[in-house]
């Protein structure tokens, strides 16, 4: 089983690891693309940073966010599930994992991220600022990079399940794949709510770990800790919830 996270936007800042090292992140196979992606990153934020400003969709005001960018291979690392913050995280809760589910955890847990294509838990990153959708300054949109890196490596596992939002599922299709999607019903009404989406799939990665699946059908059984409905629809699987999704019991 691999579990596929989004990144967050937000980051824990500073570390207390060394600087980056990309040989020693998990898939060695993705460290031509890593190293290529960094070091367009970098340099635009210290070449062009006004590009690289508007590339990210950055006001003026947030030209300070592009230090991150300028550090990547001086500044200090966190483990990667250290650094991704938020409500998926949170309710993930890797850190109160312990026993079988911390080690399946670390087996099956891997966030994609529009820099360094897949990461493990323990792998060291700096903070940095890129998403999905970023045509970075030099090298353009990463999709083109990504895909031909990563698909390969998601192939090999005949279990994946897929978390991630549509702008980082594009960097790399994962083939048969089980997606998640997360609706709230209300007046017989369907519709995506983004902290909802971001609560739900946080728990189900918990859940995940907590139980292991081997299986699309298992997913949905344990999607049912997470929802007050299920429905599978060939490889995707809705969790349908009736309420905010931070009113249902843990």
């Amino acid at each position: 089983m691999l579990v596929l996270l989004p990144p967050s936007e937000g980051k824990a800042t500073g570390g207390h690891g060394p600087a980056l090292a990309l040989d020693q992140l998990s898939f060695p196979a993705l460290t031509p693309v890593r190293a290529r992606v960094v070091d367009a990153v970098q340099r635009a934020a210290r070449e062009h940073p006004e590009a690289l400003r508007q590339a990210l969709g950055l006001s003026p005001a947030q030209t300070g966010l592009l230090a991150d960018d300028a550090a990547l291979t001086t500044s200090p690392t966190l483990p990667a599930l250290e650094r991704y913050t938020g409500v998926v995280y949170e309710n993930l809760g890797y850190r109160t994992l312990a026993g079988a589910a911390r080690r399946r955890a670390d087996r099956a847990l891997v966030v994609a991220s529009a820099l360094f294509g897949l990461l493990r838990p323990a792998d060291r990153v700096p903070a940095y600022r890129l998403s999905g959708t970023t045509a970075v300054p030099g090298v353009g949109g990463l999709a083109a990079l990504w895909r031909p890196a990563a698909e390969p490596l998601l192939a090999d596992h005949r279990l994946v399940v897929d978390l991630r939002s549509g702008a980082y599922a594009a960097l790399a299709r994962a083939p048969h794949a089980v997606s998640v999607r997360v609706l709230r019903e209300s007046g017989g009404r369907r519709s995506v709510v983004s902290h909802d989406n971001k609560w739900t799939k946080g728990r189900l990665a918990r859940a995940l770990c907590e139980h292991g699946a081997r299986s699309l059908d298992d997913v949905a059984e344990i999607g049912r800790t997470c929802a007050d409905d299920v429905e599978v629809d060939g490889r995707r699987v809705d969790l349908v919830l009736h309420g905010l999704a931070s009113a249902r019991p843990r």
